[in-house]
């Protein structure tokens, strides 16, 4: 039998089921004995509404706050919203079902698509599609960071921010920064003025600590009109303890890792007219060699050195320690001659790994902390370098 004719045998089967009574009900009938009560619940409506905030075709959107998903007469199954790119924007649906929300700021100048669905009681589905553009900033704003992604650094080190653009909803701002460690340890935020913000724990970090930023700061609005940009996660590991204790009163620092004394060093502080400032402070940055300029921190002329050896900054105005080969040997573990700075012998051009200075110098990391006591001085203000440990925590957190 050829395929035209078995299909006509088939179809004929088909048109004689029912036991040849022409006179019976059709298929289907709801009046027919046997036929499903679904076929009739199929065409009624669900009961369910979805709503979507913003309305379909909204432009200048805002990035936080407005988009919002609900359902009425029913519960939320689904609600997937994508950028322009076709990433899918995190959110939840609320516990009882009746709303979605995301867990994050969406970016400006993004189309985004909404697709969601809910079931009402009987399980019968209602669906709703919207499209919506957020604004376009003003402006944008980023957060230059200290320390740097994959560094290992000292006990001291906080984590610090510095912004290109003054933030006026500082709350909004800090919610994208996020900083967490292991082992885990509480951590609290203070700012300086509108462009600077620190983050540390009440006491210096446990060595061996591995400590996460995530700045979550894409369509966060830090001013009016300003947007953030940033989305990055930076990682950097507690070396280990080293705290170094300088007596300006007897002209020596003790050098302590993992709180035992490793190294006693003949130094010279600052001179009584131009004293060393009280206080823990964190070493920011290192040089092997850098050029000293009294212009620059207010001494006018005073001096001018162009090479100034195995030097590192302990405050943003201008206190380092550093080697100094301009001094007779005798001045260091005996008098106080400096500018504010903290000096040990050393060699011109950095090049004797012998020298004092040069033994510190290479022992050290960013994030060490070098506390000067005894000095006839104020305690250095916190915010002079990465100097926040000087401040109370209760302080600190208020």
């Amino acid at each position: 039998m050829t395929a035209l004719a078995l299909g006509a045998v088939l179809l004929l089967g088909t048109a004689c089921s029912g036991g040849g009574d022409s006179g019976g009900s059709a298929a289907g009938d709801p009046k027919a004995p046997g036929s499903s009560p679904s076929a009739t619940a199929d065409t009624v409506a669900s009961t369910a509404v979805v709503t979507i905030a913003p309305g379909d075709g909204a432009d200048d959107v805002a990035t936080t706050g407005t988009l919002k998903v609900a359902a009425t007469g029913g519960k939320l199954s689904s609600v997937v919203v994508k950028d322009d790119k076709g990433t899918q924007v995190p959110g939840e649906i609320s516990a009882d079902g009746l709303g979605w929300t995301p867990t994050g700021h969406l970016d400006t100048s993004t189309q985004y698509t909404v697709d969601a669905s809910a079931k009402d009681p009987a399980g019968r589905e209602s669906d709703k599609h919207s499209t919506f553009t957020t604004v376009t900033p003003k402006d944008t704003f980023v957060g230059y960071f200290t320390p740097e992604d994959g560094s290992t650094v000292g006990v001291g080190m906080e984590v610090y921010l510095r912004f290109n653009r003054p933030i006026a909803n500082k709350k909004a701002v800090e919610d994208g920064v996020r900083v967490s460690a292991s082992p885990s340890v509480p951590v609290a935020a203070r700012w300086n003025g509108s462009q600077e913000l620190y983050i540390r724990p009440a006491d210096y970090w446990a060595a061996g600590t591995k400590v996460t930023l995530d700045l979550d700061l894409k369509g966060v609005e830090g001013a009016p009109g300003v947007y953030g940009k940033q989305q990055k996660q930076v990682h950097f590991t507690i070396g280990r303890r080293q705290v170094s204790i300088v007596d300006a009163a007897k002209h020596s620092m003790t050098v302590y890792r993992d709180n035992k004394p490793v190294k006693t060093i003949p130094i010279s502080s600052g001179a009584p007219e131009h004293t060393t400032y009280n206080g823990k402070m964190v070493i920011s940055e290192k040089y092997i060699t850098t050029r000293m300029n009294g212009d620059t921190v207010g001494f006018g002329g005073e001096y001018d050195i162009k090479d100034v050896p195995h030097a590192m900054r302990l405050t943003t105005s201008g206190t380092f320690i550093h080697g100094n080969y301009w001094a007779a040997p005798s001045v260091f573990g005996n008098s106080n001659t400096s500018h504010g700075c903290v000096g040990m012998r050393d060699t011109r051009g950095a090049h004797d790994s012998t020298t004092p200075a040069a033994w510190f110098y290479d022992h050290s990391i960013l994030g060490d902390v070098v506390q000067v006591i005894n000095s006839k001085d104020k305690t250095v203000q916190w915010y002079n370098g990465l100097n926040g440990w000087n401040l109370p925590w209760s302080q600190w957190k208020s």
